[in-house]
């Protein structure tokens, strides 16, 4: 299948939203410089040009070329070459056309290549955006220097009169050099946050990547671990079992000759017995594949919340509010999480009321367990196997594990856990 086309840049999905600002800001300053510019005293005008009454420059289709240019910003084409050398051209033919007045246009027309330039930025590579960059200034120039050639036919301007020539000179100078300086700081700004970008969106995949691979390990770890438990049965419990039954042999071959020695091996074959059946719970537990038995997650903690009931004569409250079903390999996290912090409440915390609140938002996860027990010093506690498995657990899935207590004014465990990290 070839590769789907790239979205258009509108506000909701922009790279960069501080250029979108700023290119907002600067449309807002060219619309008001339209409008209130002519209300701000000029220069004396020479004697026979009498002065315009105000607003009587302002042009509708001044207006609406600006207003047209800035709603092609909403919607900015990365598609196809031709689909953006034709968008670029209908801006500049805008641009030309709200800015084709008399000099004091340049000042709009100013704002416009900014907002140009910072458009060009994000529909372009480099070289796209240098070229359409150059060209702007390019025909900046060009405008500027026919305007000052009008105003000099329009005004007789005798340029080695350094009192009067000096001023039109001055001031296209610093408007050609300031509008090049903006340009050149704007287009290595810009690369410079389109390549920060570009690397965290890279880095951000390279985690991903990373963290898919460490569940293949972890997985392929727990396999590797059931099946060392299942040679440690055969060789333990075969052992147990073999003995086991010679102990039964030798009681049926000695129950009528010798009762009594016959009773010693039945002992003995009990106490084998016993050993063998631990020994079985104990492998079985460790290489069970899913702890919470193919049932529901809030089932499951239901479960262990009746059996903290039994223990402390205290009954979780427990709040349980999730959209929808989570990933296995999620769910079974949580479920050691809450798991270890109820064992730990059993063992030390001697609470009056155990709380625990799981809900979802659309992009994170939220875990809080919290009990009013007598605390502990976070400081002093060097053998938490138990607080760091928790911690492990949550920051593998991309979370954030944070414990808050001390003596006398129980426990609170927070866990945060992003669902778009989260790989079904």
């Amino acid at each position: 299948m070839p590769p789907a086309e790239p979205r258009p840049i509108r506000p909701a999905n922009h790279p960069l939203r501080l250029l979108l600002y700023l290119e907002w800001s600067l449309l807002a300053i060219a619309f008001l410089s339209e409008l209130v510019g002519p209300l701000f005293p000029g220069p004396r005008m020479p004697r026979g040009v009498s002065p315009e009454p105000p607003f009587s420059w302002v042009s509708p289709l001044d207006i609406a070329c600006i207003v047209g240019f800035g709603l092609m910003g909403l919607r900015l084409p990365t598609g196809q070459m031709a689909t953006r050398i034709g968008f670029v051209l209908l801006e500049g033919m805008l641009i030309l056309l709200a800015t084709a007045g008399d000099l004091r246009e340049m000042r709009l027309f100013s704002f416009l290549v900014v907002v140009f330039a910072l458009r060009s930025c994000l529909i372009f590579a480099l070289p796209g955006r240098l070229m359409t960059t150059g060209i702007a200034y390019g025909l900046f120039l060009a405008i500027l220097t026919q305007r000052l050639r009008e105003l000099a036919d329009r005004i007789p301007i005798n340029w080695r009169d350094r009192p009067r020539g000096l001023p039109a000179w001055s001031f296209a100078y610093s408007s050609a050099l300031l509008l090049g300086l903006t340009l050149v700081f704007l287009l290595l700004l810009v690369d410079a946050l389109l390549t920060e970008r570009q690397s965290r969106e890279k880095l951000t995949a390279a985690n991903a990547q990373l963290r898919n691979y460490a569940l293949r390990v972890e997985k392929l770890a727990m396999a590797q671990e059931r099946s060392r438990i299942a040679r440690e049965i055969h060789d333990s419990l075969g052992h147990s079992l073999t003995a086991l039954n010679l102990q039964v042999e030798g009681a049926l071959k000695l129950w009528q000759s010798d009762p009594q020695r016959a009773h010693q091996f039945l002992k003995e074959a009990k106490v084998l017995g016993s050993t063998a059946l631990q020994d079985v719970r104990q492998s079985v537990a460790t290489m069970r594949a899913d702890p919470l038995q193919e049932q529901s997650l809030e089932a499951a903690i239901a479960l262990l919340a009746r059996n903290v009931e039994q223990v402390t004569g205290v009954a979780p409250i427990c709040q349980i509010h999730l959209d929808a079903p989570l990933p296995p390999d999620l769910s079974t996290s949580l479920y050691r999480i809450v798991q270890e912090a109820f064992t730990n409440i059993c063992k030390y915390a001697r609470p009056s009321q155990i709380l625990l609140d799981l809900q979802d938002t659309a992009a994170t996860l939220h875990l809080l367990i919290q009990d009013d027990g007598v605390g502990f010093d976070p400081a002093q506690n060097r053998t938490g196997f138990g607080l760091q498995s928790m911690r492990e657990r949550a920051e593998s899935l991309g979370g954030i594990f944070d414990l808050q207590t001390s003596p006398g004014q129980g426990c609170t465990i927070t866990v945060h856990i992003p669902l778009e990290r989260i790989v079904p």
